[in-house]
């Protein structure tokens, strides 16, 4: 065997190798790929008590209970499913009812999740306070319907 033919072969199986490697690792992570888990699909995937994971949608109107101290509770809805969430500590200035909001926890089972963080969601309209008020009085601010403020062109 020549050393071009050597080389040759020892990089074919060096990339060999590593694709087979790479592929291993992505079909590991193939679940955990995900920024957050809907109710539904945790109800799809019947996704076991006691597995850390975000779940994500929209906080369902009438369901935040505050209780003593900084414990909360709240629901986390999308289109299919619910499940309760349990959480102590402060939360997000953008938390309200109807709003996205994403908890990251442990998953109890039985619809009930135990948040250790949770992070509220913006639509896409959103945008910060001292930038509409400098756009406001350049004239640049204009509100098409309520709630979804657009900037207009120079």
């Amino acid at each position: 065997m020549t050393r071009k033919s050597r080389r040759l072969v020892l990089i074919s199986s060096a990339l060999a190798v590593l694709a087979f490697a790479a592929g291993l690792v992505l079909f590991a992570l193939r679940d955990t790929i995900v920024f957050f888990y809907t109710p539904s699909d945790i109800d799809a995937k019947h996704v076991a008590p006691g597995t850390r994971l975000r779940l994500g949608g929209l906080v369902k109107e009438g369901s935040v209970v505050k209780a003593e101290g900084k414990a909360i509770t709240f629901a986390v809805r999308d289109a299919n499913g619910e499940i309760r969430v349990s959480y102590t500590g402060l939360l997000p200035d953008l938390f309200r009812e109807g709003q996205g909001v994403v908890a990251e926890g442990v998953f109890e089972g039985k619809g009930q999740f135990r948040a250790d963080s949770v992070l509220a969601k913006h639509d896409e309209t959103y945008m910060p306070r001292d930038l509409a008020e400098s756009l406001k009085k350049q004239g640049l601010w204009q509100h098409n319907q309520p709630g979804a403020p657009e900037a207009r062109g120079k």
